[in-house]
């Protein structure tokens, strides 16, 4: 019984540091104060740019990214309060992430747009119906919810918010239906596409 009430002390007397502490060792390349800052915080920025994109893959994604820069720019960073530099750290990132998807999908849209208004003379009729069928199929390949993001927003030219407002999700998540719904469908157009 002894051994085991000297392990159970051992591990409640196991030290905690204070962030402020954790910073210090940060910066002279302690990698136990980086695990421990990851532990501590991981779960709390994963929330928020959960929140904030709507998506699990790009959460984690900008949540490892933000690490991996801590740790790089460990030895010029001056933090002096950590919780809110991770914070305002991984809010800079989210807008910039959510800013170039939206320029993709910009792009994406104008790409697959002009294809379909430059099929307009009548011997293009069968390849613009071949489209039709494809874009159809295509469409068929998503998810219930993106598939009718995309028709809201494209075939009923719905805004972002009322896309949001109807089917109660966010105007992010609107986004990022839309852009993954713009990957399917360049994805499998490519056949369509003009070198021009």
């Amino acid at each position: 019984m002894q051994p085991q009430i000297q392990a159970t002390l051992k591990v409640q007397m196991k030290p905690t540091f204070t962030d402020e502490q954790l910073v210090v060792q940060l910066s002279e390349s302690n990698k136990r104060a980086f695990e421990e800052i990851y532990d501590r915080y991981w779960y709390k920025l994963y929330c928020i740019s959960f929140h904030q994109t709507g998506s699990k893959e790009e959460a984690e994604e900008l949540v490892h990214d933000l690490f991996e820069s801590l740790w790089k720019r460990r030895l010029e960073s001056k933090i002096t309060h950590l919780s809110s530099y991770l914070v305002i750290a991984l809010k800079y990132l989210v807008v910039n992430h959510i800013k170039s998807q939206i320029t993709w999908r910009k792009y994406q849209e104008y790409v697959l747009l002009n294809k379909m208004h430059e099929i307009s003379t009548t011997e293009e009729n069968i390849e613009f119906n071949d489209l039709s069928e494809a874009i159809d199929k295509a469409m068929k390949k998503l998810p219930e919810k993106t598939s009718r993001v995309f028709q809201l927003s494209r075939f009923e030219n719905q805004s972002v918010k009322n896309i949001a407002k109807e089917l109660h999700i966010s105007e992010k998540a609107v986004e990022y239906h839309i852009t993954k719904s713009l990957k399917v469908l360049k994805d499998n157009l490519w056949i369509y596409q003009t070198d021009n």
